[in-house]
């Protein structure tokens, strides 16, 4: 996927400058955000575009005196763009992209970039991101692992019962045997997943689990006419898991894994 930029003009406080233009994403130069979109800022403004050819960035005027990053802000940035994503192809940018004005973002991030952008865009024409996550059921898994690993099932029996202070040392070894164990589970797992999804020709980013017990944890990118083709083949997953692994299913949401952010420049 073609990267995308961060924006780097920020407004001049030192001159006194109180407003700015929070930037959300790059879209579609004919994208007409709905009225009362959610928006970064407290009270948050209007959402609109900054156009430029054949592209356009969504941005809402935003105070500088107050820092960004409340829980509100956060949940604000990714409803607009993961609410845009359903309906049409968008760049998300990094939290918190604020430029001086609405000149700056045509000039230093639209025409700038212009070609990088409109080329981004075309490749997720009528693509969505969607964020796999499976968690094993502790008590099945500990007994899977127990039945496959005789040593492990050794020190389970040795603890058994007793104080932990005494068993301290088998306590620890157990717990690294489990935690190997778990991570060779979950790669063959995530493998199968994917291989799953293999009839839906997805791009593929593996996340890093967020949970010692997460069984898998991936993006994809799929053409969102083949969403219930998703949903059908985690459904099968799950009944083939049920009582071993719990499967959820976010999205659809922008292409966060799959489009490259650099940092800003300077």
């Amino acid at each position: 996927m073609m990267p995308t930029q961060q924006a780097t003009a920020a407004p001049d406080r030192e001159r006194g400058q109180t407003a700015g233009v929070y930037v959300y994403g790059i879209v579609p130069a004919d994208v007409q955000p709905e009225e009362h979109a959610p928006a970064v800022g407290d009270p948050p403004s209007d959402v609109s575009t900054v156009r430029h050819g054949e592209i356009a960035a969504l941005v809402s005027e935003i105070s500088v005196d107050r820092p960004l990053g409340t829980p509100d802000d956060l949940t604000a940035h990714a409803k607009l763009l993961d609410g845009s994503a359903a309906v049409t192809p968008v760049l998300p940018l990094r939290f918190g992209a604020v430029m001086s004005d609405p000149d700056a973002v045509e000039k230093e991030l639209l025409e700038a970039h212009y070609d990088e952008f409109h080329a981004a865009l075309e490749e997720l024409e009528g693509r969505a991101q969607f964020v796999i996550k499976g968690r094993y059921v502790e008590k099945a898994i500990l007994r899977e692992l127990v039945n496959e690993n005789s040593e492990a099932a050794r020190l389970r029996e040795e603890i058994h019962d007793k104080p932990e202070d005494a068993t301290r040392d088998a306590r620890m070894v157990l717990g690294e045997i489990i935690n190997q164990a778990i991570e060779a589970k979950r790669a063959e797992d995530t493998h199968r997943v994917t291989a799953a999804l293999d009839a839906l020709e997805p791009l593929v980013s593996e996340r890093n689990p967020t949970h010692e017990e997460d069984a898998v944890h991936v993006a994809v990118l799929i053409e969102m006419s083949r969403q219930g083709e998703l949903e059908e083949a985690l459904g099968r997953l799950a009944e083939e898991w049920d009582g071993r692994v719990e499967i959820s299913l976010l999205g659809p949401m922008a292409a966060y894994d799959f489009v490259m952010k650099r940092e800003p420049a300077g």
